[in-house]
């Protein structure tokens, strides 16, 4: 079927190179315009029906008086702009602490690119961040040469986008993760901002991870990419260590106020002393002290809803979605129990349907509930939510923003969107509600999940003139990763996680693949599982470059009404391919063996999520 739409696809993309430079680039993404931009290529079949009039554009003063770049970031544009005009095709790791001044480096080397008639793609890892983004470099290049693209436009507006792109009229891309994908030519500079957030690995078909993709196009025209982050993944760093990667530092703010103060505070000391709050009362302090000089504070929890899960204080029954098997979360803001997975809601009991008693209550705290408590404690500021209930109406995410950028907002509650780059001078004070939250996920990458939404939360903090505040909140003060976090050791951190790494055999030192096998009956999900793990160990039975565990039940065992089986396997990189390949056979083998189309196996190379 993909292979038929392929067909449809390059006949009404043929006159455009894109198609074959996609192939060429990367060939598991035959159908990538059909699974990514299906709503595109309507556009391209009729664009005189859809054309968008509406400006995507926000309203913007051209810059003025232009930011005086400081030895770090003149180093990094010097070596930036050096590989442009060689036209070599370099892959820089910028390595800078939040607040460093890495979009001003990403602008100037993005003028240098355009001056010499290239073009560049600017990545943003989520939609959050592309007003914030988009706005600063409108400043600087105006609105003529910039083509927007994400996933919350219309079909008109993509079409306008793709348009300008295609024909050249657009010289400079912003957008999220498939806007890696926009038919520019000669390409000059690619730039992935947030390099470490998760979300630039594509977990639905066709699987793509940007990083590579992104290097892939800038090499077929000798470009050049740019990877910036305060945090950098793991996976980065070992290849900026390795040398495959040239690494430049900025390893100062750029502001009067330096890095902010950081604080832990245990909860079980905060409980032993009788505070029952979900704030410690060092966090209220600062919160109070912020308002009173009119300064704005953020919140970070990650975790929506308002309380993470319903139970039956009599028998411990929980409330669990019938389709996925995991616990719906209570939103006061419907009245309803909603699981995060499949989007279904339900009518909260008030008795146990187990036991009949009425001791049903609602536990642990999502955003929703930090609210309300905060509002509580503090009638007169005024405060709001940034997850993504709050933002799933269209243009929410724009209106928070803008009025807690006018100051018009004291208190923003968030999720992890608050964490990611986002830049307010008036920010006095970040509280981290519960700082080892991610570290229970089961997850190879928890660890490293961790110090990233840590540090990146704090850089919230005194990005003005003033110096700020952190608070963080946590059960596990004596963490290793929430100490070095708090110190602001990424090496000491990367360090020992590397030889953790390296000893249990886990990337970037073995590729992980991760095979899915998912149907309405459980017997034959576990009989097809059970089928594939035996054709694999017949074939490397005795290699020991690859390893593959017995198939499991996946720790979603069920979602979206369907049993899921899985299977892991690590191999050395060597076999990556071979291996992909092998596999690729098992699953068209299966396909041709089982009709019922309730039958749907997924494979993933270094998965995300192992959920």
């Amino acid at each position: 079927e993909d292979e038929i739409k392929l067909k449809e696809v390059q006949e009404v993309l043929r006159d455009e190179s894109l198609t074959h430079e996609i192939i060429e680039t990367a060939r598991w993404m035959r159908a990538f315009f059909v699974c990514r931009h299906i709503e595109a290529i309507e556009c391209f079949k009729a664009p005189k029906k859809i054309a968008s009039k509406k400006n995507v554009f926000p309203k913007f003063t051209p810059a003025g008086e232009r930011h005086v770049l400081n030895e770090e970031q003149e180093n990094a544009v010097r070596e930036i702009t050096t590989a442009i005009n060689d036209e070599k095709s370099r892959r820089f790791l910028l390595e800078g602490v939040t607040g460093s001044g890495k979009t001003e480096v990403y602008i100037r080397a993005c003028e240098e690119c355009l001056r010499r008639g290239k073009t560049a793609i600017v990545l943003v890892p989520e939609i959050s961040l592309t007003p914030q983004t988009l706005s600063r470099f409108l400043e600087i290049f105006g609105e003529e040469i910039i083509a927007l693209t994400h996933s919350k436009l219309t079909k008109g507006q993509r079409y306008e986008a793709w348009r300008k792109a295609a024909s050249g009229e657009a010289r400079l891309i912003i957008g999220a993760r498939s806007a890696i994908f926009s038919p520019v030519k000669n390409i000059g500079l690619i730039i992935l901002d947030e390099e470490h957030e998760t979300s630039y690995k594509s977990d639905m078909t066709p699987k793509y991870y940007t990083h590579d993709v992104a290097v892939k196009r800038a090499a077929y025209w000798n470009g050049s990419v740019i990877f910036g982050t305060a945090t950098p993944s793991v996976r980065t760093m070992y290849l900026a260590e390795t040398g495959m990667y040239h690494r430049l530092r900025l390893s100062s703010r750029v502001n009067q106020g330096g890095m902010p103060d950081m604080n832990i505070v245990d909860m079980t000391q905060e409980l032993r002393a009788g505070n029952r709050s979900i704030f410690s009362r060092v966090l209220m302090e600062k919160i109070s002290e912020a308002l009173d000089e009119k300064k704005q504070i953020i919140l970070f929890l990650n975790r929506r809803g308002y309380s993470s899960f319903i139970s039956c204080r009599s028998c411990g029954y929980v409330v669990v979605c019938p389709e996925c098997g995991i616990s719906m979360t209570y939103h006061k803001e419907y009245g309803k129990a909603v699981c995060h997975y499949c989007g279904r809601a339900v009518n909260p009991p008030t008795v146990c349907p187990e036991c009949e008693s009425g001791y049903i209550k609602h536990f642990g705290v999502g955003t929703e509930q930090v609210v309300e408590s905060i509002s509580e404690y503090f009638p007169e500021a005024v405060c709001e939510r940034l997850d993504f209930d709050a933002i799933s109406r269209k243009g929410s995410l724009e209106k928070i923003l803008g009025e807690f950028k006018k100051k018009k907002i004291d208190i923003l509650v968030g999720t992890q969107i608050v964490a990611k780059g986002l830049h307010f001078e008036n920010v006095a004070v970040v509280g981290v509600m519960a700082a080892d939250l991610s570290l229970n996920i089961p997850d190879y990458r928890s660890t490293e999940r961790t110090f990233q939404l840590i540090t990146q939360a704090a850089g919230r903090a005194g990005r003005g003139k003033d110096k700020g505040n952190v608070i963080i909140q946590t059960y596990s003060p004596e963490s290793f990763v929430i100490g070095k976090a708090v110190e602001g050791d990424y090496r000491g951190f990367y360090d020992r996680e590397i030889r953790m790494r390296e000893q249990t055999g886990y990337p970037p030192f073995r590729e992980l693949f991760q095979i899915l096998i998912m149907d309405e009956s459980e017997s034959k999900a576990k009989r097809v599982a059970d089928y594939v793990f035996g054709k694999i160990q017949k074939k490397y039975f005795n290699d020991e470059k690859i390893k593959c565990f017995k198939p499991k039940p996946a720790p979603m065992t069920k979602a979206n009404g369907k049993f899921r089986y899985h299977i892991v396997i690590k191999c050395s990189p060597d076999e990556r391919v071979a291996l992909g390949e092998f596999l690729r056979d098992i699953k068209v083998d299966i396909y041709k063996r089982v009709k019922e189309r309730s039958m749907n196996i997924v494979v993933d190379i270094d998965p995300y999520s192992f959920i």
